[in-house]
C-alpha cells in the first residue's frame, strides 16, 4: 500500500540543506506569498539590470542560488551531485530565454549539444532539454501552425530550425540521452508537435529518445495524445512525453479573448487535473509504446501515479517511468519519492544571471498564483525548522 503520509517527511526533504539555506528557503518562500511584493521586485529588479546597477550579488546569494544550479554547467556539478547523492538525477537547463538572432539560436544549439556529450559521461544526467523557441523565432512557429505562406528567407530560416532540431536529437540518439523538448504557447504548439514527431520517427525506433511536452491545462491534449499514439503504432516507433499541467493560462486567455476564439485551457482547475490525470492514466496503460516523464508538483497526482505502479505491479524504478519537479521547489516530493526508491529528476537552470531573470521572474509569478503551491511550501519549511529547533 502506497503510504499517503510519504511527502510529510521533512527531514528527507531538506536534508540537503543546511540550517542557513532552510533558513532562506523560509525567507524567499515567505517573501514569494506577497503578491504586491512579487510585483514590485521583479519590476525593480528589471529596472536594476537595465540600467546595469550592481544587484547581480545580491539575486545570486538569494533567489539564483535557490532556484538555480549557478552561471554555466560546470558552475552546477556540485548541485547534481549533491543531488545524486539523495538518488535524485539532474536536468541541466539551459534557461535563457527571449533571444531573436540566427546567431543566439546557434549558440543555444550548441550549447544543448555540449550539455548532451556531458550528460553522456554522467550517470548523474539521464536527459537534455531545450525549447522550440530557443532554435528560431516564434514567429515562424506561428506561421506554420496558422498555416500562413513562408517567404524565400522565413523558408530557409524554418530549414535551419529543421536542421538544428535533427543536430540534437542526433546527439541525443548517439548518447543514449533523452531528450525532453518543452511545450510553449498553443498558437505556435502544432508546428512544434509536427517537427518533434518527425523526430521521434526517426530517432525513436529502439527506445524513446526525443520526448514532446503535453501541457494539460490544454483540454485536447488527450486526444492529440491518442491520435500520436496511433500515428507512432502504424510508423513502428516509440512515444516519449513529459506530462505537465502548463505555464502560460493567463497569456493563453487572454488571447483567445482578444481574438474572439475558444479558450484552448480547461474550465476549471478540476478539469485540468483530471485531464492531467487521464493523461498520465493513458500513458500508463501504454508503456510498451510510450515513456512517461511526469513534471508535477501535485501531490495527489505523484501519489496516484504510484497507486497505479503498484497496481499493475510496475517496479518503482520502471526506466520507462520519471518524475520530475523544479530545482527548489517541491523538495518534499523529489527526495522523498527517491528515497522509496523511485527515479526522480531535478530541473536545474543555469546560466548568466542577468539571462536567466525573465525564467526565475516566472517562477516568482508561478508561485505566487498558484493557490496553495507557496503556503505548502512555507508549512514544510517551517516544520523543519522547528524539528531543527530553529
Amino acid at each position: 500500500m502506497i503510504s499517503n503520509s510519504l511527502f510529510d517527511n521533512t527531514e528527507t526533504a531538506f536534508a540537503l540543506k543546511s540550517d542557513s539555506e532552510l533558513e532562506r528557503a523560509y525567507f524567499l518562500f515567505k517573501m514569494i506569498a506577497n503578491e504586491p511584493l512579487v510585483r514590485i521586485g521583479t519590476a525593480a529588479t528589471k529596472f536594476a539590470l537595465n540600467l546595469n546597477l550592481p544587484v547581480e550579488g545580491l539575486i545570486r546569494s538569494t533567489v539564483f542560488d535557490h532556484f538555480c544550479g549557478g552561471v554555466n554547467e560546470k558552475d552546477c556539478m556540485s548541485t547534481v551531485e549533491s543531488l545524486m547523492s539523495a538518488g535524485v538525477h539532474a536536468v541541466l537547463d539551459y534557461s535563457v530565454e527571449g533571444k531573436e538572432e540566427e546567431v543566439q539560436f546557434d549558440a543555444t544549439m550548441q550549447k544543448v549539444v555540449e550539455l548532451t556529450l556531458f550528460a553522456e559521461k554522467k550517470s548523474t544526467m539521464p536527459f537534455s532539454v531545450f525549447k522550440p523557441t530557443g532554435f528560431g523565432r516564434f514567429k515562424i512557429w506561428q506561421k506554420i501552425t496558422e498555416k500562413q505562406a513562408l517567404t524565400p528567407s522565413e523558408t530557409e530560416e524554418w530549414e535551419r530550425i529543421v536542421e538544428r532540431y535533427d543536430t540534437v536529437c542526433k546527439t541525443a540518439h548517439d548518447c543514449t540521452i533523452s531528450l525532453l523538448i518543452d511545450g510553449e504557447e498553443s498558437w505556435m504548439q502544432d508546428a512544434a508537435d509536427d517537427l518533434c514527431e518527425k523526430m521521434m520517427e526517426q530517432y525513436n525506433k529502439s527506445r524513446p529518445i526525443v520526448f514532446n511536452t503535453l501541457q494539460c491545462y490544454r483540454w485536447d491534449r488527450l486526444d492529440y495524445l491518442k491520435a500520436a499514439h496511433k500515428r507512432a503504432k502504424a510508423k513502428g516507433y516509440k512515444l516519449g512525453f513529459k506530462v505537465v499541467r502548463g505555464a502560460y493560462m493567463e497569456m493563453e486567455n487572454d488571447r483567445a479573448e482578444e481574438k474572439g476564439y475558444d479558450s484552448p485551457i480547461c474550465a476549471s482547475k478540476k478539469a485540468t487535473d483530471d485531464n492531467f490525470n487521464a493523461v498520465m492514466g493513458y500513458i500508463l496503460d501504454n508503456l510498451e509504446d510510450i515513456s512517461l516523464f511526469l513534471g508535477t508538483h501535485n501531490e495527489s497526482s505523484s501519489y496516484l501515479c504510484m497507486e497505479i505502479m503498484e497496481a499493475k505491479e510496475l517496479s518503482k524504478n520502471d526506466p520507462r517511468i520519471w518524475f520530475g519537479q523544479l530545482y527548489g521547489m517541491s523538495d518534499h516530493i523529489s527526495y522523498n519519492l527517491a528515497k522509496a526508491g523511485y527515479n526522480v529528476a531535478k530541473y536545474i537552470p543555469f546560466g548568466p544571471v542577468k539571462d536567466v531573470m525573465p525564467y526565475l521572474i516566472r517562477r516568482a509569478e508561478e508561485n505566487t498564483s498558484v493557490a496553495g503551491q507557496t503556503s505548502r511550501e512555507l508549512t514544510l519549511l517551517k516544520k523543519e525548522k522547528e524539528r531543527r529547533g530553529l
